[in-house]
């Protein structure tokens, strides 16, 4: 009888396990803690030979908060390629051209990532170079005043995109205190200052490319061990810091605001409509929920798409933004308007869309549909060690950790009807809007 039991409980196991719902990150993964802070991440994958390498560092224009400061994080994204004793820059971009790697890097609010894809043998040599740079970087105050004149360049080349300009007025209008108020490029009078904060530059480096502020994530063709025995060579011995940056927190908003960018020469106008959102979280519903509310309200399969693009064709481009911020950020909807007069209905047609979910409870049916269809897009889109590094890189930025991603759809899978609208209410009330509007040049 006991064998007749153990046999009932078996095959109930394993009907429960092939009923079960896939972890959205189904990849078996090993999370390490070294005694400095540091924490590797390591995803083998069945992709033959290629190996992703992610180094993440918790610190992107959100840490720059002094005043004059802004765009060092950005800075370094430069900087760190600009050699050290060990490894000069024509040595390191030697080496990465013999071992045929990918190189490149990127900045955003939350963090900074440095990324290399490459062939399984060169793990070794990519650990150590990358080791080598994060613990000993170097550069004059000559270097330093090149890159920085560099990013200046930078920022007047993006300045000549219309949506540029539009994205950096909006910030800078919808926030007060936050260090969400200025771009991952800064404020330009920061920027021009850039080329007399040499010293500056140093604090900024010791105070955040420490191992408390990075994660390593190690994707591919690759044994866990090895890897960890590999970081633990190159990376062990790097020094843990002590600085925590006292980020401003911004104060509830107190009514609607608005703005307009006045662009020189000709283009489509552009209406942005943005409220004050919930930050990102793994453990409440107001983040995910808002997820939804941008995929139902403004893809290509909402009806407001539908009117605007296909049926009216008074707009040619219109987008939800939630994007996911360590602290409370902004729920936009852009709209590339066709005709100037159209201007305000678009407007008002976006507001009222997002009325209409403060209103009515979303159908059931087209809310499991958007869920089902957002997982399968994130499963659709790991199909390489590489994106799958990249995909993991946001999310480790974020809470460090690939559990947050299994925790996140899980709440997807749980946000109602009721927990939309909730959402929606507390959300886009008018006290926290702020709508930005670009209008073009007349031809001459």
């Amino acid at each position: 009888m006991r064998s007749l039991a153990l046999l009932f409980l078996f095959a109930a196991l394993v009907a429960w396990a092939a009923n079960a719902p896939r972890k959205a990150f189904p990849f078996d993964y090993e999370q390490h803690d070294f005694p400095n802070g540091l924490r590797l991440i390591t995803i083998p994958t069945d992709y033959p030979n290629v190996v992703a390498l992610y180094i993440v560092v918790q610190a992107g224009s959100r840490n720059e908060v002094e005043p004059g400061k802004s765009g060092f994080a950005h800075l370094f994204e430069h900087m760190m390629f600009r050699g050290t004793r060990e490894y000069p820059t024509a040595k390191y971009e030697a080496a990465l051209k013999e071992a045929g790697a990918a190189s490149n890097a990127y900045t955003s609010d939350d963090h900074t990532a440095y990324h290399i894809t490459f062939s399984k043998e060169d793990l070794e040599r990519m650990l150590e170079m990358e080791a080598d740079r994060f613990r000993n970087l170097e550069y004059s105050q000559d270097v330093f005043k090149t890159e920085s004149l560099a990013v200046l360049g930078e920022y007047n080349k993006n300045s000549a995109a219309p949506t540029r300009k539009l994205y950096e007025v909006l910030r800078d209008t919808a926030f007060d205190r936050h260090t969400y108020k200025h771009t991952t490029m800064g404020f330009l009078k920061d920027i021009q200052d850039m080329p007399n904060q040499f010293d500056y530059s140093r604090l900024f480096f010791r105070r955040y490319y420490r191992p408390e502020y990075t994660t390593i994530i190690v994707a591919g063709d690759v044994d866990k061990d090895n890897v960890r025995s590999l970081v633990q060579k190159y990376w062990g011995e790097w020094e843990r810091g002590d600085h925590r940056a006292e980020i401003p927190a911004e104060p509830a908003p107190t009514g609607p605001r608005s703005n307009e960018v006045k662009w020189a020469t000709p283009t489509l106008p552009w209406v942005v409509v943005s409220f004050r959102g919930p930050a990102y979280s793994d453990a409440e519903k107001d983040q995910a929920a808002m997820d939804l509310i941008s995929f139902l309200g403004f893809s290509e399969s909402s009806e407001l798409y539908q009117k605007l693009v296909i049926r009216e064709q008074k707009v040619d481009v219109l987008e939800g933004d939630n994007s996911d911020h360590v602290d409370p950020y902004l729920f936009v909807v852009w709209a590339r308007v066709k005709k100037e007069q159209d201007m305000d209905s678009v407007r008002d047609d976006v507001l009222a869309t997002l009325e209409g979910f403060r209103k009515n409870p979303v159908s059931s049916e087209r809310l499991e549909q958007v869920k089902s269809h957002l997982r399968y897009r994130f499963a659709l889109s790991m199909d390489n060690s590489e994106s799958i590094a990249s995909m993991l890189a946001r999310y480790v930025a974020l809470c460090r950790t690939p559990e947050t991603i299994n925790r996140v759809f899980d709440l997807y899978a749980q946000v109602t009807p009721e927990d939309v609208q909730r959402v929606a209410n507390k959300y886009f009330a008018e006290s926290g809007r702020t709508i930005v509007t670009l209008k073009g040049g007349k031809a001459q």
